[in-house]
Parts: C-alpha cells; structure tokens; sequence
C-alpha cells in the first residue's frame, strides 16, 4: 500500500521532496492560523506558496504555479489589508461578501479561466483530463483567496470546494504528500467557516 501511494518519489531530487513537506507544513500552519483569524497566516503562508510555486514550475504544473504566485501577491496585500485599523478597532473585520464583491469574484473567476487557458494554450499543456480540472481549480483559488485578502466569510466555501477537488487531483498527478494535505486542508476549512461565523454573530452583537 505504502510503495503504491509513494512510489512516484523514487526518482524525484531529495531537496524536491524535502521542500514539498517543508511547504507542506507551512501550508497547513497557515491555514490553521487564518481558521483562528489570526494574521500569521498571511507570513507563514508567504513562505508555503513561494516554495509551491517553485516546484510546481519544476513539475511543469503551470497553473498550480500561478495559483501559488498570486497567493504570494495577495499574502501581502491580506497581511496589509489586516493590520488596518481606526484607533484600536479594526477597520477591516470579518464580514459578509457585498453584491459589489460579488460581481468582482465573478469577473476574477472568468478572466483566471479565461488567462490559464491561454497560457495552457500557448506552452501545448492541455495534453491530459487534469489540466482542464486545474483550469478551474486556479479560478476557485484565485477568488478563494482574494475574499481571504477581503475577510469575507464566503472564503471557506471556495476553500472547501477547491480542497475537494485537489485531493483526487494531487493523488492522480502523483504528488501523495500534497493530497494528504488538502485532506487536511479541507477539515481546517469547515471548522475554519464555522469559527468565522462565531466571529461574524460576535461582532453583529457588540456593533
């Protein structure tokens, strides 16, 4: 059982397989820390994606790579967003996305669709079923994260259905480390929408 699910790292670099469970392992702290809305999710997540970003570049997993990158972007842009405040009161909180939001996350999600395609087009990767799943699986990302970077609660939805997919996708591609961790990822993202919407009652209660 073991050989079956690892056997696809018996010919990858050590320092491949050691920066996949280092990322790993930042990735689910990350994770972690944003189910707790705690801003060290944006640093520890900084560090995850520029390492995914790396390897999966490496493992020519073009959109993967760009999902990462622009978790790199907007790591930074949530970390700033966060730290915004009035006086001691944040002027940011955990809130509900806005009709306005809403239209925005449509237009992400289809120019993302719209963009990896092209760049799938152009490079001649749409050779196999899984790049047209991880065409659609940037999207669900890209908007995933830009209400992240909002603090909108709708976030954890677009986590969970993007972590779903990932898991039999990683598995099929061959990376067994990374689905075990979207498995994970998924668990932290239920509780994760649950924990929010304590905060959101919360908050709906002292305003």
């Amino acid at each position: 059982m073991l050989d079956y699910l690892f056997s696809q790292y018996k010919d990858y670099p050590t320092y491949q397989i050691t920066l996949e469970l280092v990322a790993i392992f930042f990735g689910l702290w990350s994770v972690w820390c944003a189910k707790k809305d705690n801003i060290l999710v944006f640093p520890t997540g900084l560090i995850s994606t520029f390492i995914y970003a790396y390897l999966l570049w490496k493992w020519d997993l073009l959109g993967d790579s760009m999902i990462n990158g622009y978790y790199f972007i907007m790591s930074i842009y949530g970390w700033y967003h966060w730290t915004r405040k009035k006086g001691n009161i944040e002027e940011f909180p955990v809130s509900v996305i806005t009709n306005k939001e809403k239209t925005i996350a449509l237009i992400i999600f289809v120019l993302t669709i719209i963009f990896v395609a092209f760049v799938y087009l152009y490079f001649g990767k749409f050779t196999n079923w899984y790049s047209y799943i991880d065409t659609l699986l940037t999207a669900i990302f890209f908007v995933g994260m830009w209400l992240m970077a909002k603090r909108k609660i709708e976030n954890w939805i677009f986590w969970i259905i993007g972590d779903l997919i990932s898991i039999p996708l990683y598995f099929a591609k061959g990376y067994t480390f990374t689905s075990f961790q979207y498995i994970v990822f998924t668990i932290i993202a239920v509780f994760g929408y649950l924990e929010w919407k304590k905060i959101l009652n919360s908050n709906k209660l002292t305003s």
